[in-house]
């Protein structure tokens, strides 16, 4: 199979009528903008062509992320930012969660997603139905962890059913040229490891995910911008190529992020139609 065919930011602007856009690795990272990520949007908005950030991150609300963006010189509205801690709302309506005491991992806006779902926050070391991580930032990583992990198996000793939601299935992000950082998938990861290690016939304590490559935020995604004649454009083919490929549009590979494929030994659900080097020119 030959290797996916790189293309311009005018080829993909004159393709499609939409873009659906990664934020961290293609937009900025925690040290700034990416080079020409300003420009690029920009042209977007002068061209009226839709388009929307789907990101992965359940630590900022949409106005929040707009307004960083827009600090850096990004011109994000917030109504065309969707979030993974957006689809908490949705979730919790689905598995009858409203009122459930939630112990969530992460910082403020981590809680306001949940209780925009409904949830009843209380503490970690508490005795809750509901773990959401939200993020690996906001709070005191070590003790945190333990006095959750704790609560967590004393629930389940007693033969109470709780219910695991990680929003951001991120393993890792850019954190800047060159460096990168955990994420919350890696938090869960960690729990799930823990849990099969204490409880290895209760295959069932996983958590659900919710962010890309999942197909539910690409569907947000598609609604705002109202039409499926669009690409996907990210940073990591375990979720941004994977979920456009599952949701049936084009993936666009941006090499400023974290994946470096080899294409020879990659899978067919995770390739990308055309790759792009960066915005930059």
């Amino acid at each position: 199979m030959p290797d996916p065919r790189s293309v311009t930011v005018d080829e993909l602007v004159d393709r499609y009528e939409g873009m659906l856009l990664d934020a961290y690795g293609v937009l900025l990272t925690e040290a700034g903008p990416l080079p020409g990520a300003a420009q690029f949007v920009k042209r977007l908005n002068e061209l009226r062509k839709p388009f929307c950030v789907l990101t992965n991150d359940a630590a900022k609300l949409p106005s929040t992320t707009a307004r960083r963006l827009q600090a850096m010189g990004v011109d994000v509205p917030a109504e065309r930012v969707v979030t993974s801690g957006s689809l908490l709302v949705g979730h919790f309506a689905r598995h009858g969660l409203k009122d459930r005491s939630c112990a969530v991992l992460g910082p403020p806006d981590s809680v306001h997603y949940v209780l925009e779902a409904g949830g009843r926050i209380v503490p970690v070391h508490s005795d809750f139905e509901v773990l959401v991580i939200g993020d690996e930032s906001g709070f005191d990583f070590i003790p945190t962890m333990d006095a959750a992990l704790s609560s967590l198996f004393a629930r389940i000793d007693r033969g109470a059913a709780v219910h695991l939601v990680v929003p951001n299935p991120d393993l890792v992000y850019p954190a800047g040229l060159g460096a990168f950082g955990f994420a919350a998938g890696t938090l869960a990861a960690m729990f799930e490891g823990a849990l099969a290690l204490r409880y290895p016939d209760r295959p069932e304590l996983t958590f659900v995910r919710l962010g890309k490559p999942h197909t539910p935020i690409y569907e947000e995604g598609l609604r705002r911008i109202g039409t499926k004649n669009a690409c996907m454009i990210g940073d990591t083919l375990e979720t941004d190529i994977r979920g456009a490929n599952s949701a049936g549009i084009d993936a666009v590979l941006i090499g400023t992020g974290v994946s470096v494929p080899d294409w020879a030994t990659t899978p067919p659900a995770l390739r990308p139609v055309a790759t792009l080097t960066g915005f930059a020119p």
